[in-house]
Formats: C-alpha cells, sequence, structure tokens
C-alpha cells in the first residue's frame, strides 16, 4: 500500500515506520519501471527532478518542469498508473544553476524556476540554497541559508495559489553527500551531528515565522541530513546504525519531521531497512537505477554479440559504449565526469539521467534495434552467463525494453521492501 508523505512522521511515533523511495532520474525506461512497479504494488510513486536536471530554462535535459510532467504523465497512462499514486518532487531548488552570478540574479533565478515546479504541479518541494554565488563563500551560513529558503518558499507559496492547487510540501537542509556520488575512492563517512541538525531546524523555523511563513513552516516535512552513507566510484559505505544514533535521536524531539538520506544507492536491503527504521524515511536512490538499466542493456549487447557474426556488432558496440562515456549535470552540480575505458562499466557512479531525453540525445546499442527486429528468443544459456535470473526471458519472442524494466525493477524491489518493513 502507499503511504502519504505527511503521514510518515506520524507513523514513526507510532512505532510503524514507514518509507518512501525517491527516484531521481529522468530517464523513461527507468521511470516506466518505477510508474509500472507502483501499480503493480500499490507504493506511492515519488519522482524527483533536480534543479540542474529540469529547470524553467530548460536544465540539461532541455526540460522545463512543465515538460518533465508531461513526460512522466504520459509514461504513467502508458503504464496504467493511477495519478493520485504518483508525486512529484524538486530537489535541490536553489540558486546552483546560476551560482557564478550575483546572488540577487542568482536568487531572481531560482524564484522563476521554483514557481514553474510549482505551477507544473509538483508538490514535494526540497529548499537548498546553502551555496554562495558570485563574489559569496562556497558555502552559507546557516542563518544566510534559511533567509534565502524562505525566499524561496514565499515563491512557491505564491505560485500554488495562482495555480489554484494544493500547498507545497517541504524538505530544507543542505548536508548531503557530493551530487551523483563521490569522484574518489571512501574509506568512511561522518553522519551530521546532532547539534548541527538541531541548529539547521531552530534557524529555520525562527526565519520562516520571522517572514511571515507560518503555514509553509507547518508543511516542512522533513531535513537532508548525513546518515553516513556515500558511494564513490569504485565502493560503498554502508548504513552504521550505532554511528548515527545520536543523530536519530533528534527525530525524538522532533515529532512533525524525518530525515531525508541522499545517495542510498547500492546499500542493500538491510541497511536500507534499518535507515527506515531509524528514521531516515525518504531514501533517494537514481545511480544504482542507471547502472542496473546499463547492465542489462551491456548484457543483451553481448548476447547479441555471441547470436549475431562478429562483424555486425563489435565496433558499432564499441562506438555506442563511447557516446556515453561523459554525463552532463551530474545531481545538482555541474561535473563532468568521464569514465575508466572509454566506457561506463568501471564505475558504478552512473547517472544516464537523459540516455534517451534532451537536445542531444544517446543512441540505443545497436543490438536493440536488431532485438526489435528479430522475433528469437535468447538461449537459457546465454541468459544465465550474461544476465543470471533472467532465465523467464528464455526462449520466446524478446521485448528488450521488458528486459530492462525488470532489472529496474529488482532494484525497486529493495527500496519498496525496505519502505513497508
Amino acid at each position: 500500500m502507499g503511504v502519504a508523505l505527511e503521514d510518515l512522521a506520524r507513523l514513526r511515533i507510532e512505532g510503524r515506520p514507514r518509507g518512501v523511495a525517491s527516484v531521481c532520474s529522468a530517464h523513461p525506461i527507468v521511470l516506466r519501471a518505477a510508474l509500472r512497479h507502483g501499480r503493480e504494488t500499490g507504493a506511492t510513486v515519488l519522482i524527483e527532478a533536480t534543479c540542474n536536471q529540469v529547470n524553467h530554462r530548460g536544465g540539461y535535459t532541455g526540460m522545463s518542469p512543465a515538460d518533465f510532467a508531461a513526460l512522466v504523465g504520459g509514461l504513467a497512462r502508458a503504464e496504467e498508473c493511477p495519478e493520485d499514486r504518483i508525486i512529484l518532487g524538486g530537489d535541490h531548488l536553489g540558486p546552483n544553476p546560476w551560482r557564478d552570478l550575483p546572488a540577487e540574479a542568482a536568487m531572481g533565478e531560482a524564484e522563476r524556476m521554483v514557481a514553474a515546479y510549482v505551477a507544473a504541479g509538483f508538490r514535494k518541494l526540497h529548499l537548498d540554497t546553502s551555496m554562495g554565488c558570485a563574489g559569496e563563500p562556497a558555502a552559507l551560513d546557516d542563518a544566510a541559508t534559511a533567509r534565502r529558503a524562505a525566499r524561496l518558499a514565499a515563491a512557491a507559496e505564491t505560485a500554488a495559489r495562482a495555480a489554484g492547487g494544493p500547498p507545497p510540501l517541504y524538505i530544507i537542509g543542505t548536508e548531503v553527500p557530493p551530487p551523483g556520488g563521490a569522484d574518489h575512492a571512501l574509506d568512511a563517512i561522518t553522519p551530521t551531528a546532532p547539534e548541527a541538525a538541531r541548529r539547521t531546524i531552530a534557524v529555520h523555523r525562527d526565519i520562516f515565522a520571522e517572514a511571515g511563513l507560518a503555514e509553509a513552516l507547518g508543511r516542512v516535512l522533513g531535513l537532508v541530513v548525513q546518515p553516513g552513507v556515500e558511494f564513490g566510484n569504485r565502493n560503498v559505505i554502508a548504513y552504521r546504525r550505532d554511528r548515527a544514533q545520536g543523530l536519530a535521536a533528534v527525530l525524538a524531539e522532533e515529532p512533525r519531521l524525518v530525515f531525508e538520506a541522499h545517495s542510498t544507492d547500492y546499500q542493500g536491503a538491510a541497511p536500507l531497512s534499518e535507515l527506515v527504521g531509524d528514521g531516515f524515511a525518504i531514501l533517494k536512490v537514481g545511480p544504482e537505477l542507471t547502472f542496473v538499466l546499463r547492465e542489462a542493456l551491456y548484457a543483451l549487447d553481448l548476447i547479441a554479440s555471441d547470436l549475431l557474426p562478429a562483424t555486425a556488432t563489435g565496433r558499432s558496440c564499441a562506438r555506442w559504449r563511447r557516446s556515453c562515456s561523459i554525463d552532463r549535470g551530474i545531481g545538482a552540480g555541474t561535473t563532468t565526469v568521464t569514465r575508466p575505458d572509454g566506457g561506463s562499466c568501471g564505475t558504478i557512479r552512473s547517472r544516464t539521467a537523459s540516455a534517451t531525453t534532451g537536445p542531444r540525445p544517446r543512441p540505443a546499442p545497436p543490438s536493440i534495434g536488431w532485438w526489435r527486429r528479430s522475433r528469437g528468443g535468447i538461449p537459457l544459456p546465454l541468459l544465465w552467463q550474461h544476465l543470471p535470473g533472467a532465465a523467464h526471458f528464455a526462449d520466446r519472442p524478446l521485448e528488450p525494453e521488458e528486459v530492462l524494466i525488470w532489472r529496474v525493477r529488482r532494484s525497486l524491489a529493495t527500496y519498496h521492501d525496505a519502505c513497508r518493513s
């Protein structure tokens, strides 16, 4: 069954913690997998776009918030996922895409972006204004961050009234892992200090009240913190609940809040369940989903290489891998990452968010076109070799998209189980 975001804190207080997976991707296959999963399980489908990915000027996908909402809506209709099960969210909404401008100009852009998100039907807004703009420190203090967050909340409230839709729900706080994962091997990650979390809450509470935003303050659902999880190019730092108990205890003082955890990709079933149990009720996932999508694409490509004459695939597959070797606009930043080996199989820091969207679509691997034209099935031994667990696709006509959706849903199922446990 689905769960309303507004109920997460109450369920935690009642000793029945529940969670919601937040799918952070613009890839249509990933979105279809999430929507199908929601339709078949009844789970809440929370889909979020970041400020660099989607904004009023197009972002790196070339989509405005209205475009993204239309994309999700069209896919939802195709997957027959009920509209009332879907929540759209905006992540890292703030001046980050324009931080090279003076603060006033960057915040003006951020206000217009937030208004566009609200007008397009996005309900959950993560206000992230911690970064400095031109001539400012790289990171702002709590008071400056909260003042700018209040300014964006006021813009969102105005846009919601104009649109006549439901009022926004807010997430505050900015202590998150590097967007898209760290770009190096990691040894350990220190959780947010409890006193830092308390200070962030208190400062936002005071400044929102001073700004006349008491109603908006009442719709702040949670705080972004660092629970001690992360992934780098080659390794994953798993959740250690013993190291986060001081942070988790803060929620005992805040009965109306939950924590939001970013970069929970690759954690696995047990750490995800522990995160939800400790009050980290909103679990962001994105790179893991595009990683397993790419895993399935590579598997189909290798299977086709085994079934086709050698000259039919080799060089074109290599070209395809090279075309996917550079990502644009990682997460909420603008980092460009060149992956090892001229391809993307050497790192788990995966962002193929715009593989088939935006102004410069990436090609599908050549074998996908072959699978679409071919009515033959995959011999069982080749599936055992290249895509273990997919034996049920053997020896029958293959729809490649169904394999890709199935693989993404396997990862989503882990989140689903953790969020309802």
